[in-house]
């Protein structure tokens, strides 16, 4: 149902980066169809905030200093509140769009887009439209984890146990140039950055299975 033109929307802002947050408190704060009710910098104050406060958008980081976008969402979907929340994040990659569909968001903007973007997507949930970038929904129950090898399947894993490149080369026989080779390969088809990265991603489809 789409919101009477008279009503504010009502919005509570979270991310680890105050200026991200000094930012939407001037875009948002300053248009009159919004109102920003609170902003916090952790998943934990956020689901505080939730269960205090009346407001209808979430707009949340997807790295919290204590939990990421997807504990936030399961969280907020156990407790029944009944948040729309919108996923703000540098995190552009197509898993973390999955994700975030999967786990009830409603939608989804990447930072490196105009905040206009932002803008858009926050009145198009507020008007009961999900909002995300384009994804092959055939995609949405694909785990990637399917694409690596079954060497980047280990390397994987050894990361997530906190291994050290050298560590990983005396375990498997290897170089630790063809360790850097591997893990070059394993972040591509992941598409992530670096090992912290490769090591949240094991851990949460580890969790989801």
């Amino acid at each position: 149902m789409s919101r009477t033109a008279s009503r504010r929307i009502r919005i509570v802002t979270v991310d680890k980066n105050t200026l991200i947050l000094q930012g939407l408190k001037s875009v948002l704060g300053g248009d009159k169809r919004f109102e920003l009710v609170a902003q916090v910098q952790t998943g934990a104050h956020f689901l505080d905030v939730c269960d205090a406060f009346d407001f209808e958008i979430g707009i949340i980081g997807w790295e919290l200093p204590d939990m990421n976008g997807q504990k936030v969402l399961e969280a907020v979907r156990e407790r029944g509140n009944q948040r729309r929340l919108i996923v703000y994040t540098g995190a552009s990659g197509p898993d973390v769009v999955r994700r975030v569909m999967k786990h009830g968001g409603y939608g989804f903007c990447c930072k490196t887009e105009p905040i206009d973007r932002l803008v858009e997507t926050v009145n198009a949930v507020a008007n009961g439209r999900m909002s995300f970038p384009f994804i092959d929904v055939r995609s949405l129950h694909v785990d990637p984890l399917d694409q690596l090898t079954v060497r980047e399947r280990e390397l994987l894993a050894a990361l997530a146990d906190g291994w050290t490149n050298h560590q990983i080369a005396n375990r498997f026989g290897i170089s630790q140039n063809t360790v850097k080779f591997h893990l070059k390969n394993l972040y591509d088809k992941l598409e992530i950055k670096n090992r912290a990265m490769a090591a949240a991603l094991y851990v949460s489809r580890a969790g989801s299975g």
